[in-house]
């Protein structure tokens, strides 16, 4: 009997495979991105519940440009004040930012502030140091609140040997010094995301954006990762008088424990959430706990100028939304979560923190 029955199974599952068909349709995996099912409530946040300071902006034309249209998309946010760390502009042409500050002073001088830059290119001139010292001098003298260092240090910048700079090369130990001495911040932005120099493959997190922009990869570079980082931290270390803005959570936001150890051993480093809301955004419980232990030395910031994309961000911060998407797939195919901070936090890391690193901002259009 139980051999009669046994047959019959077999026969009914043959039976229902024979009718399964397969499904006569390809999508590739960039395509396939459907829209979620779960009924869970939504806010939408398009104005931040308090005015905030966004530390890490890019304006390229702020030296010429009329400045009210930026506004006006600026107050629709609720962004109080807008930091261009590209204050000599994108080519760093000589009398950029002089005309940047000027421009922003006849139109809205409490609303920007820029950051001045350094060219590498000459290091091996014999008065580099000296001239790129006494040039920091001077734009903070015309009104520049901190140095940005771009990624091309440790990267790309290389010495007229051809040997690639380090971040860490003893040349620019002046120019970190002085920053201290003068009391602006360095927010440097060192390597990129670590899975970019990892193997292109299937294990790859960042596989689609690798895809899409195959001039982010860097897996056969021959300058790895740690290093650029190791060399990133040893200036932290040696100039423990100047305060860094370690950019991007310092590509540690998928990993907070090690982050918190460095915001340990580096009382002088802070850090920014630019580009990296959807790391915080997929552990809400681990980013609560680290914005609250941290909450005097994390900073807003956003990085490229898109309007639309900041609502993201308030709504990571601000709410305790569950299962939302990302603005840019490519960043993260995975879901948000809100990690709904408390005011007096939201009110640190939206102004708070940036009113008391920078110097000399106006802090009237701001609540106490």
């Amino acid at each position: 009997m139980r051999k009669i029955l046994l047959a019959v199974c077999c026969l009914s599952a043959s039976s229902v495979c024979a009718q399964e068909k397969p499904l006569d349709m390809k999508m590739d995996f960039e395509e396939y991105n459907p829209p979620s099912s779960l009924k869970v409530e939504e806010h939408r946040i398009t104005k931040a519940k308090f005015p905030f300071i966004d530390i890490h902006n890019h304006q390229g034309n702020m030296n010429t440009a009329d400045l009210s249209g930026l506004i006006k998309e600026m107050d629709k946010l609720n962004m109080g004040v807008m930091v261009n760390l590209s204050g000599r502009g994108f080519r760093g042409s000589g009398d950029h930012l002089e005309k940047s500050i000027d421009n922003i002073k006849k139109q809205f001088p409490n609303r920007f502030v820029l950051f001045t830059n350094v060219d590498f290119g000459a290091i091996d001139d014999p008065d580099w140091t000296a001239r790129t010292v006494k040039q920091l001098e001077d734009d903070v003298k015309r009104g520049a609140k901190g140095l940005k260092i771009y990624k091309s240090l440790g990267m790309f910048n290389k010495d007229s040997k051809g040997n690639r700079i380090h971040i860490d090369d003893p040349r620019i130990d002046p120019v970190w010094a002085k920053c201290g001495q003068l009391g602006i911040p360095v927010l440097i932005h060192a390597a990129d995301p670590k899975q970019f120099w990892e193997p292109i493959d299937k294990n790859n997190e960042r596989w689609l954006e690798l895809k899409l922009h195959p001039g982010r990869r860097h897996d056969t570079d021959t300058v790895k990762w740690e290093t650029i980082i190791a060399e990133q931290h040893s200036i932290f270390k040696k100039h423990p008088k100047t305060k860094f803005i370690n950019a991007h959570l310092g590509w540690f936001g998928s990993d907070l424990k090690k982050l918190s150890q460095l915001m340990e051993t580096y009382p002088n480093m802070y850090t920014e959430i630019g580009a990296v809301i959807a790391e915080l955004g997929r552990q809400p419980r681990a980013a609560k706990a680290f914005l609250t232990k941290y909450q005097d030395r994390v900073l807003f910031g956003k990085d490229s100028w898109v309007p639309e994309e900041y609502e993201t961000y308030f709504r990571v911060l601000e709410t305790e939304d569950e299962y939302f998407p990302y603005h840019k797939r490519y960043h993260a195919f995975w879901r948000m979560y809100g990690i709904g901070l408390p005011d007096e936090i939201l009110k640190k890391i939206y102004y708070k923190n940036a009113l008391n690193l920078l110097p000399n901002l106006d802090k009237s259009g701001f609540p106490k």
